[in-house]
């Protein structure tokens, strides 16, 4: 195996950590909902609140990194993500199973936002795109096969089984870090953290455009996922009468569009060139999903017809969110560790945003869930015109 290669599985593998507290429990949130007696809305807090505390925490991680090196924040978050998953496992109430999924996300965040400012301590380009595939399709394993992990765990258990092995798979993380990974940021490299540094940083990323334009266009593909996330469980399985399996195979279906696609970014932008291939993926985006939710209007969203959409929708997204994310790095090498927080933690907290906001109006049906992901498809190619209008986006 080369180093290359050897790397990209290490990152992956830690990166798959976080998403695996989502995707692992996805079939049980109907169980989990009768079983506290909550409401769906209840069980959809549940993630959404991860995923606002794993953006959120990712402002400390970056910084920590930058200033302490990339593994001792790692170290700190994966412990935090085992604490949280053993609160997760004994939690009584919906009340105390959403905080210690806060806590939970807030461990998870260490390993999303380190694993990219390794690779911009690597590569920058086509090169960083093709590390950055490469670890998608190491994590592409979690969409795939954590849901039919997570029902067949069932089986045996019921949801508070799924975060015991959530534990035991941050313990494993943390092994995996002490003993393969190698430290990326040199001591000489290492940037102090301070107010000023902060500001200053933060200074510069909001005042350049193309950080922020690519950040929110990643940021509302994202957000198109995590409504999929949230409320895909419940249509399936509710609307359409699947089993827990037979969701987690559908859910794998629709992931494996994502990640299969992510494969395709580098070569696809090493021929036709980075920009033009985000906005034709956004454009296909856009006309997917609007297409989907007027068939789902006129009363032919068959099962099928919304598996195979959103196949193709998931395939534009895995085309333009790992790419956007190295574009949104590649002009702030010297601030990696912080542009990468910050904008990770401005893609979650747009996700979890979507998520409540769809909450109120679920009702078990797909109209809601797909007319959210068709909205957050346009607001993508809205800003994708805004931001590589004529002169207005500089690559480095």
């Amino acid at each position: 195996m080369s180093g290359t290669v050897r790397l990209a599985a290490i990152l992956g593998l830690l990166s798959a950590i976080g998403p695996a507290a989502i995707d692992l429990y996805l079939p049980a949130l109907p169980s989990l909902e009768r079983d506290l007696e909550t409401s769906v809305a209840g069980a959809q807090t549940t993630l959404s609140v991860y995923f606002l505390a794993f953006g959120i925490a990712q402002l400390f991680y970056g910084p920590l990194a930058d200033r302490h090196g990339r593994k001792p924040p790692i170290y700190a978050g994966l412990a935090l993500f085992v604490v949280g998953s053993i609160g997760c496992a004994l939690a009584p109430s919906i009340g105390w199973l959403t905080a210690m999924r806060f806590v939970q996300g807030c461990g998870g965040a260490a390993v999303m936002v380190i694993p990219r400012a390794i690779v911009r301590d690597l590569h920058t380009g086509p090169q960083a795109t093709r590390l950055m595939a490469t670890i998608m399709l190491v994590v592409s394993v979690s969409p795939m096969l954590a849901p039919l992990a997570g029902s067949a765990l069932i089986a045996f258990g019921d949801w508070r089984l799924l975060f015991t092995v959530l534990a035991v798979t941050g313990l494993l993380g943390l092994l995996l870090t002490r003993s393969a990974l190698p430290e990326t940021l040199a001591p000489a490299q290492r940037r102090p953290i301070d107010l000023a540094s902060l500001r200053q940083g933060a200074r510069t990323l909001f005042g350049d455009r193309q950080f922020v334009g690519l950040t929110f266009i990643g940021g509302a593909g994202f957000a198109s996922f995590t409504v999929f996330l949230a409320s895909a469980s419940f249509v399936y399985t509710g609307q359409f009468g699947l089993s827990p399996t037979g969701f987690s195979l559908a859910f794998a279906i629709n992931a494996l569009g994502f990640f299969g696609a992510s494969q395709l970014a580098a070569p696809a932008a090493e021929r036709f060139g980075v920009i033009r291939v985000v906005q034709h993926a956004l454009v296909t985006f856009a006309i997917v999903t609007t297409s989907l939710l007027l068939l789902v209007i006129a009363g032919l969203g068959t099962l099928g017809v919304i598996i195979v959409l959103l196949f193709l929708a998931n395939a534009c997204m895995g085309l333009v969110i790992p790419t956007t994310m190295v574009m949104a790095l590649d002009r702030h090498g010297d601030i990696a560790g912080l542009a990468s927080s910050l904008g990770g933690t401005l893609q979650m907290v747009t996700g979890a945003l979507m998520v409540g906001l769809v909450g109120p109006f679920f009702d078990g049906t797909a109209l809601p869930m797909v007319s959210a992901i068709a909205a957050c498809a346009a607001a993508a190619l809205l800003l994708s015109r805004w931001l590589f209008s004529e002169q207005a986006y500089r690559p480095v």
